[in-house]
Parts: structure tokens; sequence; C-alpha cells
């Protein structure tokens, strides 16, 4: 089965932060905070899967309050940050909510999201990911991470589900 059709039996979405929802360039400020360039195309399509009924959860090695005031702007609940074994989390969001990994589509970029990705109905990644996550991802989106790749999977998603563009969509 090809990764399209697996699109239609998605309804939680995992993803990391650095290097999907950004670029992976951390940009230091005068006191030491890191500040972080986000796709405001991934946020439309972020706010509005929340709205359609889709589970988006957030984990990520990084924290940073900016960041997780952003997606608390955009609606989303579940936002795991600085935490170290992603796996965990994973399971215990497993059991919370009883997911079925089948019907989950985790976009990730590095090592630290093998292991979930690994266990998910589709395992995804940016254009500009590191080689072991591409060789685990059923799909590859053309776009690197924080340039409309988030978008690309939501997108997908919610066009095959036949949810993408109705009147929902029309206000923010």
């Amino acid at each position: 089965m090809n990764y399209k059709q697996l699109l239609k039996n998605i309804n939680t979405f995992i993803f990391d932060v650095d290097g999907v929802m950004t670029n992976g360039l951390i940009f230091l400020g005068p006191g030491g905070e890191m500040l972080r360039n986000m796709n405001v195309k991934d946020g439309y399509a972020l706010q509005l899967a929340v709205r359609k009924g889709y589970r988006i959860i957030i984990i990520s090695g990084g924290s940073s309050e900016s960041v997780r005031q952003r997606f608390e702007q955009l609606g989303i609940e579940e936002i795991h940050l600085g935490i170290g074994h992603k796996n965990k989390v994973f399971d215990e969001l497993i059991r919370k909510y009883d997911i079925d990994p089948d019907r989950v589509l985790y976009l990730g970029d590095d090592i630290p999201d093998y292991e979930v990705m690994a266990r998910v109905g589709i395992a995804a990644c940016p254009a500009d990911a590191v080689e072991e996550i591409k060789t685990i991802s059923k799909y590859i989106s053309p776009f690197k991470g924080g340039e409309g790749c988030v978008r690309d999977v939501l997108e997908q998603v919610m066009k095959i589900q036949d949810v993408w563009f109705d009147e929902d969509g029309f206000h923010w």
C-alpha cells in the first residue's frame, strides 16, 4: 500500500520542532535566549487541523517558552518540550488517548525521532532530514524543515479526507 492510501486513515499527527517546524538554525539573543524561525503557512495548516478535529502532538528535545506559546496560540494542547526520550512520551500518549499507532503520521528529521517514527503508520520527513530518517520514511516532503513541510503533510491528509478547502478554512 502506498503512502497516499494510508493518508485516509490518519487522525493524529506528531511533529518534532527543530528541523521540522524550523529550519534548524538557532539564533542566540543577547540574554542567551534561543530564537527560532517558523513558517506562517505551517501555522495556518496546524490551526486548521486542530479545528477539524485532528490530534496534533508536539514532541521536541528543545525547550522554549516562546515555542510553547506559539503552539498554544494555534490551539495545540499536547506540547512536550525538553524531551530526551520521545518513545516514553509516545507510549504515555497511546495509553492516554487510546491512539492506534497505524493512524499516526510522525514528521521528524533526526536521530531522536527514529524510534517513534519506526512505530507509526506513516513516518515522514522534510527534504533535508538526515539519511537514517529518510531511510525509514514512507514520505519525504519536497520541502525543507521550516519551509512548508508541515503544511505539505497536513494539506495532503486533509485533501484526501476532503476537509481541506471548505467554509472552515476561510478564517483563522
